[in-house]
């Protein structure tokens, strides 16, 4: 499984749609759900701080994969734009290019699915259960 990632999608007017911590846990101790909790807090700082440079990568460019957005220490950003002006993005502590690609191009075949299910309102939070396994199950192929 993944050493380290955070995936979130984030909507065209920076509200978090979906949020998945798909790496490996940390071992259970005192202070475990400590690290935990500051890690969690990291990473979403490291990925909202990232949103200024996929603001300016996406003018740069007509495609939806953009690649390495940002870099904080050992952990890379990378992003992905849909149609819509969603915004995909992935925290990992490695870099794998095709990998990271193949899992956004998948991903964004489960949101297409979850943005066209009649029963899902837009710019709302994705809560469906089916999509969340699914995320993860890529995540798990695409990042052994």
């Amino acid at each position: 499984m993944v050493g380290l990632a955070t995936f979130m999608i984030v909507s065209r007017e920076d509200v978090p749609l979906y949020e998945a911590d798909l790496g490996k846990g940390i071992e259970a101790s005192s202070s475990a759900a400590q690290k935990r909790d500051d890690a969690a807090h990291l990473h979403q700082f490291v990925m909202h701080a990232a949103q200024d440079f996929v603001e300016e990568r996406m003018w740069e460019t007509n495609g939806m994969y953009l690649k390495l957005v940002d870099r904080f220490n050992d952990l890379y950003t990378y992003a992905w734009v849909t149609a819509g002006g969603c915004r995909f993005l992935l925290l990992h502590d490695a870099r794998n290019e095709e990998n990271v690609r193949s899992f956004f191009d998948e991903v964004h075949q489960l949101y297409l699915r979850v943005a066209l299910n009649p029963f899902h309102t837009p710019r709302t939070p994705i809560e469906n259960e089916v999509f969340d396994r699914r995320v993860r199950q890529a995540a798990r192929r695409h990042f052994p």
